[in-house]
């Protein structure tokens, strides 16, 4: 008989979704949302319903497998286990334990998946990854402006006289704040939307404000400009709690509202326009991660920052500069599953070069990779060094459920659990601050086994078994010790499902802030010479490089997948996924080139075929392709995107990426 029980989504995702899964013969029969959930209330998109689909594939692998002579056969866990377990023993004794490379990512946001970092700690520390390829540059930025990066709860916004949703699509990414903004239109709020393609959540706009691509961060200083020209700066804010307004002056005043409004190709009556919506508080500003995937992105989230600062839109209800809220994920005693002190040697490759990295290393260089919770063939950019690396080593491990592109190269593959055959627990740090319980549903399939038995496995055979002889509900005591002093405790959390956590709903409202200087800091104190504000532009741009341009004359951007999760559900979707170039209307006309045709996208990177689909209102000279699509597909698009960092070291340069475009006959 079919039963309904509550559980969680655990897609790295803004909504963490709560469910209702049905449960019939030991086996998922159906996910849909939960009514209860405070947040979600009963909604949940098809990258969440597609969990059922993803446990019940016919597709998953179920048994270790081991490439033997170009060919996967498989083999049993004992055997998988001690010969990965023996390779991982040798090579410690005669390189030293970071000639492992852990290459891990966020495919799954439980918080038992950081048990791939006690093992590695544990076994000696292995090569670890720094940096994101998805929102780093803007945690950083925030950091150096703030001293962390918090944002206002959900509920906060029906506080907002105007809200601006600066480049972030939130119909498609985060449907729980799109339905919001739809309740606070009813309400007499204004929209303003800024982004480069006229989306989803443009049509639901008050105004919507075209920019050219990586051009934000410039846009951001044509604002305040105006403010400052129109009086309308909150002064009280700036002289009492604030450090190095005097150097954002003088950037503001060496460059004209013109030469703004050219390079961002943004009308000036739009900027005049967006300096009213500013000052006229409450205005929550709401950015997406793309604006950030630039050489200059940490730059242009700290120039945005600085605009709602100037504005006065810090630490009131209804305003704030709403980019992430770590004071979510702060919540949890996550250094209790990690034991960073188990390491005795350590050394870390940038997330987004770690194919180079890996090519470049010496002492030592890197022997095994083992990879958790990715798909860096397909995820990780400039696709052909990626692949070139992962393949020079002499033994690649991936813990998967398909044969992804990176399982494809692998010598070892570990078929692990989903989310509804093990417990866990689920939060995201980007939109609410609620941790939801994720309990074990069904058995597992096949030979399929939790990360945590896999890392147990592997630990009794190479000495320090110690470190794992917990259950699943003492690691997550371990982890809620400092909630359950505040009676949240792992009982409190299996009996209501989903618990609010203690942040602020509004940050910063005591304007205390936790920079050096205590203050809200437009120039970073600590960071020397590159805490400047600066009116950087990207690196792939007519400006910095116009040789470069002139060949590649169109802005690629590569958005997050209406119907994946990034790389995770390509292979599951009930038609055969194709490769979609998006292009604006110019340069259709330009290239004569009609919705249908199969066209070639490249640069000095590599290339992908595809069939064109013309967005008419998309800012001229600008293509999309989104990301996540595999190799069989027609994919990766990170074919074409480069592998450089940031301005300050921890963001990727994704979308600071130009190409051309031609016709196949």
């Amino acid at each position: 008989m079919a039963s309904i029980v509550k559980s969680a989504c655990p897609l790295n995702c803004w909504d963490s979704c709560g469910f209702h899964v049905t449960i019939e013969n030991d086996k998922v029969i159906k996910v849909e949302g939960d009514p209860t959930h405070p947040i979600t209330k009963g909604k949940i998109c098809g990258r969440g319903r597609m969990l059922e689909t993803r446990t019940n594939s016919s597709e998953r692998i179920l048994y270790p497998l081991k490439k033997v002579n170009g060919e996967f056969k498989q083999i049993s866990w004992e055997q998988a286990l001690d010969e990965i377990a023996s390779k991982l023993a040798k090579i410690k004794n005669k390189y030293g334990s970071t000639a492992v490379l852990h290459s891990h990512d966020y495919a799954n946001n439980g918080i038992l998946k950081n048990l791939d970092q006690r093992f590695f700690n544990a076994y000696g520390g292995a090569t670890e990854l720094y940096g994101s390829l998805c929102w780093g540059a803007g945690i950083e930025a925030q950091k150096w402006d703030f001293g962390d990066a918090y944002g206002h709860e959900p509920e906060d916004v029906l506080n907002s006289k105007n809200i601006v949703i600066w480049g972030r699509n939130v119909a498609r990414t985060n449907m729980h704040f799109y339905e919001k903004l739809l309740e606070v239109k009813k309400k007499g709020a204004n929209i303003f939307v800024i982004d480069p393609l006229f989306n989803a959540t443009a049509k639901i706009a008050d105004e919507y404000i075209s920019v050219k691509p990586g051009m934000d961060g410039l846009l951001a200083v044509g604002v305040i400009k105006e403010i400052l020209r129109l009086g309308l700066e909150d002064r009280h804010f700036i002289t009492g709690y604030s450090y190095g307004f005097e150097d954002l002056e003088k950037l503001v005043n060496s460059v004209s509202l013109e030469q703004i409004s050219e390079m961002t190709e943004v009308p000036i009556e739009q900027i005049h326009l967006l300096a009213k919506v500013f000052t006229d508080r409450p205005t929550s500003t709401f950015m997406g991660l793309g604006l950030q995937r630039y050489k200059n992105g940490g730059n242009t989230i700290r120039l945005i920052d600085a605009l709602v600062a100037v504005s006065g839109n810090i630490g009131i209800p209804g305003g704030g500069a709403n980019y992430a809220n770590l004071q979510v994920g702060q919540s949890f005693d996550v250094a209790n599953l990690t034991m960073n002190e188990r390491k005795t040697s350590h050394r870390q490759f940038s997330i987004m070069k770690q194919a180079e990295e890996v090519l470049a290393a010496i002492n030592p260089e890197i022997k095994m990779i083992i990879v958790t919770c990715g798909n860096p063939l397909t995820q990780v950019p400039d696709s052909s060094i990626v692949e070139k690396a992962f393949t020079s080593v002499s033994t690649l491990v991936v813990i998967e459920q398909f044969m992804t592109d990176t399982a494809r190269l692998a010598d070892y593959i570990l078929p692990t659990t989903t989310s509804f055959e093990e417990e866990d627990l689920y939060y995201s740090s980007m939109y609410h601050h609620y941790v939801n319980y994720g309990p074990k549903l069904v058995s597992a399939a096949g030979e399929a086994k939790s990360d945590l038995w896999i890392w147990t496995q592997l630990a009794q055979r190479l000495g320090f078994s110690e470190d794992f002889q917990f259950t699943r509900k003492q690691l997550l005591e371990k982890s809620l010790q400092s909630l359950a002093k505040k009676g949240m405790t792992l009982d409190n959390l299996k009996e209501r499902h989903t618990l609010e956590l203690p942040v602020k709903s509004v940050p910063w409202t005591d304007y205390q802030f936790k920079t050096e200087s205590g203050k809200y800091e437009f120039k970073s104190i600590n960071k020397g010479d590159e805490g400047q504000l600066k009116l950087a532009v990207p690196e792939e741009s007519k400006w910095n490089n116009p040789k470069l341009a002139k060949e590649f004359p169109y802005n690629l951007l590569t958005i997050h997948p209406l119907r994946s999760n990034h790389s995770q559900n390509y292979n599951l979707l009930p038609k055969t996924p194709e490769l979609k170039v998006e292009v604006a209307a110019n340069i259709a006309g330009d290239k004569n080139l009609q919705n249908g045709d199969l066209v070639r996208v490249w640069n000095n990177r590599g290339e992908v075929k595809g069939i064109l689909s013309i967005l008419p209102k998309a800012h001229p000279n600008t293509i999309n392709i989104d990301e996540g699509i595999w190799k069989q597909f027609g994919g990766s698009v990170n074919n074409l995107t480069s592998s450089g960092e940031s301005d300050n070291g921890l963001g990727s340069t994704l979308y600071d990426c130009l190409v051309n475009i031609e016709k196949i006959t």
